[in-house]
């Protein structure tokens, strides 16, 4: 269930947008400043906060602000200023929406999932960046290798190698697959520079590089049941 903080100081609003999204199905928290806001998002994780701008103590830029230096949590903006240069201080704060009152209920709720349903693309895709075999974590946005706990330096072809054998356990590739697939092979390309690459990428990697399996007349592979 989706955790939402709701921050707004005219109580009649504050509790239709908690009603609305109760009935929504998602659990929500309310504060009424600025100040019980940060109070509440320093105490619980929440997926999404819903920020007045013209709140009490702090406004709702300052929360922003303090919110974003924290997480990556979502924001997304409430307000009655709807004018140009209010809308482009609400981005410029990093907000992730903004919506001026009055608003219609459905067309907040439908925003609501948009901005939640982008967070968790953006999280899988964060996901899907880091791989984990074994005593073998590999980052592919930082390109950073870790073995037993260590860094280990690779080079790109080395990493590329890595991350193939890592993305499918099990799966047996030929020399002629990986220089098909990692060196744009033709027929001048010896097919032993292959066995090169594993070779130091094993000894690189030290004792969990053992899990690169030579599959005798066939090739390479990492077997399943190390995972």
């Amino acid at each position: 269930m989706k955790k939402i903080l709701v921050v707004e100081d005219e109580p009649d609003i504050r509790e239709l947008l908690v009603n609305y999204l109760k009935n929504e199905g998602y659990e929500v928290a309310s504060a009424e400043d600025g100040v019980t806001a940060i109070a509440l998002f320093s105490k619980d994780p929440f997926d999404l906060v819903i920020l007045d701008i013209l709140i009490p103590k702090i406004d709702g830029y300052g929360v922003c602000e303090v919110i974003k230096k924290q997480s990556d949590v979502p924001v997304i903006f409430l307000s009655a200023l709807g004018d140009e240069k209010s809308l482009l201080k609400g981005y410029d704060s990093m907000a992730d929406d903004y919506v001026t009152k009055p608003f219609s209920m459905p067309v907040f709720l439908k925003k609501v999932r948009a901005v939640l349903r982008r967070e968790g693309n953006s999280d899988a895709s964060k996901a899907q960046s880091l791989l984990v075999f074994g005593d073998i974590s590999m980052n592919s946005d930082t390109m950073e290798v870790f073995a037993s706990g260590k860094k280990v330096d690779l080079t790109s072809r080395e990493f590329d190698l890595l991350a193939l054998f890592l993305k499918h356990p099990g799966r047996v590739y030929t020399r002629e697959t990986l220089l098909s697939m990692l060196w744009d092979y033709n027929s001048f390309v010896d097919e032993r520079i292959v066995d090169s690459h594993i070779k130091n990428l094993r000894h690189k990697l030290g004792e969990a590089g053992n899990c690169i399996e030579t599959v005798r007349g066939r090739g390479y592979k990492v077997a399943k049941e190390d995972l």
